[in-house]
């Protein structure tokens, strides 16, 4: 699933590869997927597609928006899968859920294993989808201050009882982040899974605070998780400190054997010992 290191090393590649292509042929796929979200019927989108030229892309949260000007943006969200480019008479995968020919012969195609949004809007209209509409801001962005993010903590803790990875994971309180990304940020900031936000000193709060930021910005300067790949099917380099791998092997930290949970709809893995 592309969190949101992700989909800015996909945007970044975008404006790098595509950007000012001239769109020749637009389809919706070959491969039906019950998962997978459409705004538009497939006549529809080959028609409002036919002649576009992509625009300057960019992520928010775990949505990329590509405009195809005049007038129009492509949003892809919550995906789980692959966004390729591929080169003039490259071979194409065998199933795929959109696809875009440009004129030159160089193609785009998006293909989701699990669930994702691939949708077109009128320019504007994006802005009020569900998800991207009212989204906080996120790790990468300015407004994503300690004193913001401190307000949020209170915000949250006065509202309803909440761990520390509900926070990270959950109605996107912090848009972009996931289960996969979460697991090193806890272990950075030295915190158990269910450490309840409420119960969080200010130098917790702040550890939290800056292993979001520093997770985040390793994920992108590493060209995105190990298991990911990017526009061109590259992986990336990150390799997690806590996950499937990790569990029942000593802590890197302090050498306690890594323990495995199951708790809020995923696997959690963390140092009985480092985390508290």
């Amino acid at each position: 699933m592309f969190e949101l290191p992700e989909y800015i090393i996909v945007a970044r590649q975008f404006n790098e590869l595509v950007r000012g292509r001239v769109i020749g042929q637009g389809s919706l796929g070959n491969s039906p997927h019950k998962f997978v979200w459409y705004n538009r019927t497939p006549d529809e989108f080959a028609d409002l597609t036919r002649g576009k030229s992509v625009g300057e892309a960019h992520a928010r949260g775990r949505w990329l928006f590509v405009p195809l000007e005049p007038g129009y943006v492509l949003l892809f969200g919550e995906c789980g899968g692959k966004i390729l480019y591929h080169a003039p008479d490259a071979a194409l995968p065998l199933k795929y859920h959109l696809w875009l020919r440009f004129a030159d012969g160089s193609a785009l195609t998006a293909t989701t294993q699990m669930w994702g949004a691939f949708e077109l809007y009128e320019k504007g209209q994006e802005l009020e989808r569900q998800y991207v509409r009212d989204m906080r801001p996120t790790p990468v962005e300015p407004a994503f201050t300690p004193a913001y993010f401190d307000g949020l903590i209170e915000s949250l803790a006065r509202a309803e009882k909440r761990s520390v990875k509900g926070l990270l994971t959950q109605e996107q309180l912090i848009p972009g982040l996931g289960n996969s990304i979460a697991q090193d940020i806890l272990f950075r900031a030295r915190l158990h899974p269910r450490h309840p936000i409420d119960a969080l000193s200010t130098e917790q709060r702040l550890a939290l605070y800056r292993a979001i930021q520093e997770t985040t910005q390793q994920v992108i300067d590493q060209g995105g998780r190990y298991d990911e790949v990017d526009l061109l099917g590259k992986a990336g380099r990150y390799v997690r400190l806590m996950d499937s791998r990790s569990a029942g092997r000593p802590c890197p930290a302090c050498g306690t054997t890594v323990a495995k949970i199951q708790y809020l709809g995923g696997a959690c893995y963390f140092c009985p010992q480092c985390q508290v």
